[in-house]
């Protein structure tokens, strides 16, 4: 098969070939002999580029996740890098001055809380006000084809759910950009170059490509297969793994009984997965340096694994285990974070009501209406 970036620059960079060029990558943005796209469009004898542009984590993917990056020069290239994951998500025309044309490669993980594709989404919006050509260098959608979850509402849209499109959306970047231009209404002038012998029910262990961690906790194929449900872990008083070698896998608390909620879960028989107590201590984040117990989830088989139904149903157990320890947590001004995390505000009650597979039920009809407004836009067989 062939990526994006490598078809770009075979042959497609032709059209590009007397403009100015600004590269919207990170450590992800690699060729299938892990070159970065930095270096391989800089020393090309004819690619003009003029301009880096960093998304969450820095163009080297050295920041953490929520930490601000700022703009700077970069140290291999002499390029200034302009944030957009600091005092802006959205280019400034000042920003966009320096290039004709904005080019976006960066490896997504297929889940809608994962802030690289809403960075895409502002730069065609950017682009569609200054005249500016985007194009989308794709890449896999690397859990695959499935859909999962509910749809974004309109009054909890925010940087981890901007557009309404699923937790688990089943496309690939490229398909998103066409998407967001068609239906969500960012016309700018868009080319989507399409990868060669990528299948749509390929994961990514399919593809015979290196994994490259697209953020600090995203270390392996099975963390991103969970992370459309367990993300949603990060709204409570849980520990969702952050500070472990197992991120979204790792779920636990000090107030929790591994071998108690383990035990619980399993009962459950959930699709595709299995929970084993452990226990862990967080180096960072929630519960830095305090022992949690908790259970670590297993992928029995990724086929019939239902990731959101898996997170939803988990909180629901630990709610109804310890209702007098377990909570949503709030911000500063009172807000629940997990709204943003859920799509709608409702999730919270069905949780601690117990009625989560009614809200899962409400989900299909939600799904079914997305797949058919994603149809016309899907790129690949």
């Amino acid at each position: 098969m062939k990526l994006g970036l490598e078809v770009f620059l075979e042959t497609a960079y032709k059209q590009f070939k007397h403009q100015k060029i600004g590269l919207v990558t990170n450590m992800t943005g690699v060729n299938q002999q892990l070159i970065p796209a930095i270096d391989l469009f800089y020393h090309h004898p004819h690619i003009k580029l003029t301009a880096l542009y960093a998304p969450e984590h820095g163009i080297r993917g050295d920041a953490k996740e929520g930490e601000k990056v700022t703009s700077t020069v970069d140290p291999y290239t002499g390029l200034p890098v302009y944030s957009l994951y600091g005092t802006t998500r959205k280019p400034t025309k000042e920003m966009l001055e320096p290039v004709d044309v904005i080019v976006f490669d960066l490896q997504d993980i297929g889940s809608r809380y994962y802030t690289f594709i809403y960075t895409m989404a502002y730069v065609m919006e950017a682009c569609m006000e200054e005249g500016k050509h985007v194009v989308v260098l794709d890449r896999p959608n690397p859990i695959g084809i499935k859909m999962e979850g509910n749809v974004v509402e309109e009054d909890v849209r925010s940087f981890v759910g901007l557009l309404p499109i699923p937790n688990r959306h089943g496309m690939t970047v490229g398909e998103l950009a066409v998407l967001f231009k068609h239906v969500f209404g960012y016309y700018c002038e868009l080319t989507v170059i399409h990868m060669v012998g990528w299948r749509r029910t390929m994961y990514f262990d399919q593809t015979g490509l290196f994994w490259v961690p697209p953020s600090p906790n995203t270390p392996t194929l099975d963390m991103s297969m969970l992370y459309p449900g367990t993300c949603l872990v990060e709204g409570t008083n849980l520990s969702e793994g952050r500070g472990t070698t197992k991120p979204f896998e790792v779920i636990g608390a000090p107030f929790i009984d591994g071998q108690i909620l383990a035990s619980a879960f399993n009962q459950r028989n959930i699709p595709g997965v299995l929970a084993r107590p452990t226990s862990f201590t967080p180096f960072y984040q929630k519960y830095k340096n305090q022992l949690c117990g908790g259970v670590q989830l297993h992928i029995e088989d990724r086929h019939l694994l239902n990731s959101v139904v898996t997170g939803i149903l988990l909180l629901e157990i630990v709610a109804s285990l310890y209702p007098d320890a377990f909570s949503f947590i709030t911000n500063e001004n009172n807000k629940y974070f997990f709204d943003l995390l859920a799509g709608t505000k409702s999730l919270r009650q069905f949780i601690l009501e117990e009625k989560a597979k009614v809200f899962v039920n409400a989900c299909e009809d939600e799904l079914e209406s997305f797949r058919q407004v994603r149809e016309p836009y899907l790129l690949y067989q």
